[in-house]
């Protein structure tokens, strides 16, 4: 299991934790609209960490990215195997015919 996949489930094991004890639990409570709001900043932070060349600070923006994307599709019931099973169906489809097809 990879530290992503152990990630996914402790969001998914904090969504009905106390939200005054959970960071997870709170973002959750707020609703998906706010988890794609902190989503959102946070990959406008790794944006600009990616613009100013800082590999440390762009990794730590990346895994908070990473963290955010997690809460924003539990929000909506998105699991990480869901996504992975889209990757994997796009595999071997080259991005320009895979964009052509929707």
């Amino acid at each position: 299991m990879t530290a992503l996949d152990r990630l996914s489930r402790t969001i998914e094991a904090r969504r009905d934790a106390d939200p005054e004890s959970s960071w997870t639990a709170k973002l959750l409570a707020k609703g998906p609209e706010k988890c794609a709001e902190k989503f959102g900043e946070e990959a406008v932070e790794a944006i600009i960490e990616a613009v100013k060349g800082d590999r440390d600070r762009l990794t730590s923006e990346a895994a908070d990215v990473l963290y955010h994307l997690l809460v924003m599709l539990a929000a909506r019931d998105v699991s990480l195997g869901d996504v992975m099973a889209e990757l994997e169906r796009r595999e071997g489809t080259s991005g320009i015919a895979e964009k052509a097809s929707r």
